[in-house]
């Protein structure tokens, strides 16, 4: 059994293991970033003369490395409820490392379109495993202060995935690009095994010493301290109330209750609203964008280079404002702001269709800008807070099945926009797509005003309460379906 002890430079009640914890655990989420943020620099590269293939990859094939990744996501999510319920949640990110290493290795491999097209359907996994796996495991090791600060973390690192990989892109070649995104899930599979499973997952394992000598080691305290014995208490009297239901049964429970239903369908449509924004479409396609744009004293690699330095200042907002404003305030502002922003963008693409490029010189500046301002608001708030919203609606027993079926809709979602952009852009123009978006965004703004619930610093009881679920007797309840 292992042992976690407080080390020498944590004073006691310290938050610093925590914080060590989750940053490692990001790891694989920075690679997925990497990942994502790849085929911005590389797929005009793959397209060009200068291809690093033998032949010039057709856009086709372009379009299909971007989607397919999400295509097989879908039921890759579903397999990684499956293992984080069954083998824990400590496996089933060394697996999401183990996944990413490969796509890396198969494409140092080989440049045939196959392989391409193949280690991209890898990056499924490592979709499925950082967005399903590592959501959890924050919630499962944090305390409630620090909560939604570690929850950002995860848009974080795939935001700063994406900054590296544009500037890597930009400026080393294609091989050396591969061979250091390589190295990350590598020193991951090297130094995560040293961190301990979730204290929650302990316990429904059986193993309650080791979940104390986890949690005791998470919160910086003795074994026997009465902080980590109050805390220890009341894991195990949620999981004594928490049958261990298979997914479809979980899943029957979360539709026959009316409030846990409702929270699930919030949880869905603002799914939906994160990815239909358009933002994932832009950071995939950065450099063809603004390619079409035309060049504003930049290449259109340096232009998407500041895109994900904006996106990661954006993420660092993130982390900063969540717990300070509350989610439902975060997401609405950003969702409304970035559908403002795509709208500008739309208007700006609408001139230059119908009136010609000459029509837009005056304000070649507004898509750089317009795009900085998108991808700010939605790493500020729009991609974060609907994973820490979605983390803080359901019980531990229901949490994996809704982060898996979640997950695996906003797989399908993107795998059919990452397809269709690039066709859709071509035929009936750039302005079209973004008009979509804007829609979408505003749209969902005001859904989220009224009828998404603040979570923060709340229990999922006062939660229910406010979505107008029925009041519970304890008796009649299974606490499965709270």
């Amino acid at each position: 059994m292992l042992k976690y002890t407080v080390k020498k430079y944590c004073s006691e009640g310290s938050k610093v293991n925590q914080v060590m914890v989750a940053i490692l655990m990001v790891f694989p989420v920075f690679s997925y970033g990497t990942a994502v943020g790849w085929l911005s620099p590389m797929g005009p590269l793959l397209m060009s003369d200068r291809t690093p293939a033998a032949a010039p990859v057709h856009p086709d094939t372009v379009s299909w490395m971007a989607s397919v990744a999400y295509l097989v996501g879908t039921p890759a999510v579903f397999l990684f409820g499956y293992i984080v319920d069954n083998y824990g949640r400590k496996k089933a990110l060394m697996l999401t490392s183990l996944s990413m290493a490969i796509c890396w290795g198969l494409k140092i491999y080989s440049t045939e379109t196959w392989a391409l097209v193949t280690a991209r359907a890898i990056i499924g996994f490592g979709v499925g495993g950082s967005y399903v796996v590592t959501p959890l495991y924050i919630k499962e090791i944090s305390e409630d202060s620090i909560r939604g600060i570690l929850g950002s973390l995860v848009v974080l690192s795939q935001n700063f995935g994406n900054l590296v990989v544009y500037i890597m892109g930009e400026y080393l070649s294609y091989h050396a690009t591969l061979w250091i995104c390589l190295g990350v899930p590598l020193v991951h599979l090297l130094l995560f095994p040293t961190m301990p499973e979730t204290p929650s997952y302990l316990l429904k394992s059986g193993k309650v010493e080791e979940a104390r000598s986890a949690l005791a080691w998470l919160r910086c305290r003795q074994a026997n301290d009465a902080v980590v014995d109050e805390e220890l208490a009341s894991l195990l009297e949620e999981l004594e109330k928490t049958s261990s239901g298979r997914f479809f049964a979980t899943l029957k429970n979360i539709v026959s209750d009316r409030s846990t239903f409702r929270a699930f369908r919030i949880t869905l449509t603002i799914t939906l609203a994160r990815e239909l924004c358009g933002c994932l479409a832009v950071i995939h396609f950065a450099s063809l964008i603004f390619g079409s744009a035309g060049s504003f004293l930049m290449t259109p690699n340096q232009q998407a280079t500041v895109l994900g330095a904006v996106q990661l200042v954006g993420s660092f907002t993130a982390s900063s404002l969540v717990e300070k404003t509350g989610r439902k305030k975060l997401l609405a502002g950003t969702c409304a702001l970035s559908g403002l922003a795509l709208g500008a963008l739309a208007a700006w693409f609408t001139a230059r269709t119908v009136l010609g490029s000459g029509s837009t010189e005056v304000c070649a500046w507004l898509p750089v800008a317009a795009l900085c301002l998108c991808i700010y608001c939605d790493a500020a708030g729009l991609q974060p807070v609907p994973f820490v919203v979605m983390t803080e609606m359901f019980s531990f027993q229901n949490r994996g099945t809704v982060t898996s079926v979640v997950i695996a809709f906003a797989c399908a979602l993107v795998s059919v926009e990452l397809r269709v952009f690039q066709p859709l852009a071509a035929s009936v123009g750039l302005h079209f797509v973004f008009w979509i978006f804007s829609a979408v965004c505003l749209v969902s703004t005001v859904y989220i005003v009224m009828f998404v619930p603040e979570t923060r610093m709340r229990s999922i009881e006062e939660i229910y309460e406010e979505l107008g679920g029925r009041k519970r007797k304890e008796a009649e309840v299974d606490i499965t379906r709270l």
